[in-house]
């Protein structure tokens, strides 16, 4: 069934779509992306980007870039995740996106339900942003893909935690990897896990 995004919240406006990626893992940096998109842009495959295929994200992404009228990604570090926590995290993550755009838009729309006032701009969050409005989707293609790809490189250099297959999400693979290697400099100290925690026995 085709989804049914909307193009924008008010029509002519120059509306910038935000989104993030990464907020529950235990490692690696949390991405986010802001992408201002033509109001007649239409992919048939653009959805909220945890219910796409890894296949059509990564198809997704070159045309998303091609055809946006602005798009930026921007990459928050696991020890600024522990400084600020990770809500704060995203929200600085999104902010700096739109900060890089090359094209300033009028208006934002956020995912999720909390943002932080910045740069005078206004803005709405959007509680499931990424199913309802395309340009947040289209952010969520983007901050998914660009994080994917940086796990898959840190997996190269610390390859016994599978961050290529989990991404840095506590699945069994990964808990039981730190449990048998520790942390490394990409975990996120203020992520704690009641399995990880060291017992008194």
């Amino acid at each position: 069934m085709e989804n049914r995004l909307k193009a924008y919240m008010e029509e002519g406006r120059l509306e910038a779509g935000c989104d993030e990626a990464g907020r529950g893992p235990l490692a690696g940096s949390v991405f986010a992306a802001a992408v201002i998109l033509p109001s007649d842009f239409h992919h048939p495959l653009l959805n909220d980007s945890k219910q796409m295929s890894e296949k059509n994200r990564e198809l997704l992404r070159p045309i998303i870039e091609k055809e946006a009228v602005a798009w930026a990604v921007e990459e928050v570090s696991a020890q600024e995740i522990d400084q600020l926590n990770i809500l704060w995290a995203s929200v600085t993550g999104m902010q700096r996106a739109v900060r890089r755009l090359q094209v300033k838009p009028d208006f934002l729309l956020i995912d999720g339900n909390k943002f932080r006032p910045f740069d005078g701009y206004a803005y709405k969050t959007v509680v499931k942003g990424d199913a309802t409005y395309a340009s947040i989707a289209a952010a969520s293609v983007l901050a998914k893909t660009y994080r994917d790809e940086y796990m898959r490189r840190l997996a190269q250099e610390y390859p016994q935690y599978g961050w290529e297959r989990n991404m840095g999400y506590p699945t069994r693979e990964h808990i039981e990897a730190i449990k048998k290697f520790g942390y490394t400099p990409h975990h996120r100290k203020s992520f704690h896990l009641k399995e990880l925690e060291p017992t008194l026995f």
